[in-house]
């Protein structure tokens, strides 16, 4: 459940912030666009006009004198026009604004004299650059001041920025709510099914008992001693099934105020032990490594019947005269290894094999006494501690491998 409400949020979140991040790329881009061509544009114009030649527009244009240029004014922009002559000295300087020609505007018009032997229009990055110019070799260079439209583009972009770190805390905020709006249903059901569960298992343990009870007394007529064993296997088979699903329930139910410090090494050191006795009836030898005093906040109970799960179902399906591997390490995180040599897990079912009342056993054995929810369990316990599991075969071996971020609180 936990997934599907990380996934859903996720799903919102990244949706939302696309379109916020889509917008906001799309106002800046338009802002630079529309300021590079007014820019261009105003560069394009004195060029025309310092050539003497009429712009495409206006093919009636006459060439305009020195007093018309003199006077000729641009709106929104400080342009600087200076005369040069043929040596490229600077014999005249005009101001298309009212803006007096500063210093520091004389002395880049130098530098860029000085440094450029060819016509041409240099623009450059408007968030950098503070001037745009046309120069003309042996005719004239047109300064344009960008300093504003700098700052402007700037401030637009650190706006934005701004608008979308705070559309994103108001987006997350959103994106919880709508999750849990969408996944109230699903919960509530998920809810009503463990509960049922967990009842119906309780509610079937007392008459299963009372069946029991009297299956024992009915036992000493031995006229009915067929259909009574029939009976109290069927009542065996009912008591584990009913066992393992209180076991199911309540490992959907584990809570962080149970969790508690514990020698995780110690644990399994512990519970391999138990499974020497069982694995010898295989002729199947259980061979560890293990680092020691690997600490795990965890709860102690549910990690020790993990552990219990997977040797047992290594054992199982592990080949008589085989040896199951059992590593514990820490590096950086915590990694269990249950690894036996037996019969492969198709690729298909690497999953599938943790649903609950999964069998790749299709035929569906009883004799096997197993019913799909071990594994189940195992992965409920693992999730519970914000681990993740999977299992996979390869040579001939299959592994179950458990993972858990190092001392999680």
């Amino acid at each position: 459940m936990e997934n599907l409400k990380k996934k859903t949020f996720f799903t919102i979140f990244i949706i939302i912030s696309l379109f916020a991040f889509v917008f906001a790329t799309f106002f800046n881009v338009q802002t630079y666009h529309r300021e590079y061509e007014g820019i261009l544009n105003n560069l394009t114009r004195m060029k025309n006009l310092m050539l003497k030649r009429p712009e495409p527009f206006d093919r009636e244009m006459k060439p305009i004198s020195d007093d018309e240029l003199r006077n000729r004014k641009v709106m929104d922009y400080e342009v600087y026009t200076f005369i040069l002559n043929d040596n490229n000295d600077i014999v005249d300087k005009i101001s298309h604004s009212d803006n007096a020609i500063s210093d520091e505007i004389i002395t880049k018009a130098k530098n860029i004299i000085a440094n450029n032997n060819s016509n041409k229009i240099k623009i450059g990055c408007l968030y950098w650059n503070k001037y745009a110019y046309n120069y003309e070799d042996g005719n004239s260079l047109t300064i344009v001041n960008i300093s504003n439209k700098r700052n402007m583009l700037l401030t637009n972009l650190l706006i934005s920025l701004l608008l979308v770190f705070i559309g994103e805390i108001i987006i997350y905020i959103i994106s919880k709510k709508i999750t849990e709006w969408i996944t109230k249903p699903v919960l509530e059901s998920f809810n009503r099914e463990k509960e049922f569960v967990a009842n119906a298992s309780h509610e079937l343990k007392t008459p299963l008992a009372v069946m029991m009870a009297n299956i024992d007394c009915l036992e000493e007529n031995k006229k009915s001693e067929k259909w009574i064993n029939n009976l109290k296997n069927e009542s065996d088979r009912m008591s584990n099934l009913i066992t393992k699903l209180l076991d199911l329930s309540k490992t959907e139910y584990l809570k962080k105020e149970n969790f508690s410090e514990n020698n995780l090494s110690m644990i399994i050191e512990k519970r391999a032990l138990t499974f020497e006795s069982l694995a010898y009836e295989k002729n199947i030898t259980i061979e560890t490594n293990i680092t020691e005093k690997i600490n795990f906040f965890c709860h102690k109970e549910s990690i020790d019947e993990l552990i219990a799960i997977l040797i047992d179902n290594a054992i199982s399906h592990g080949k008589e005269t085989s040896k199951i591997k059992i590593n514990l390490t820490n590096n950086k995180e915590i990694k269990l290894e249950v690894i036996n040599e037996g019969e492969p897990i198709l690729e298909n079912e690497c999953e599938k094999i943790f649903e609950r009342f999964y069998r790749n056993d299709k035929s569906h054995n009883r004799k096997s006494g197993r019913y799909g929810l071990g594994l189940a369990i195992a992965k409920n316990i693992v999730l519970a501690h914000n681990g993740n599991i999977k299992a996979y075969s390869k040579n001939g071996y299959t592994t179950f491998e458990v993972k858990f971020k190092t001392n999680e609180h």
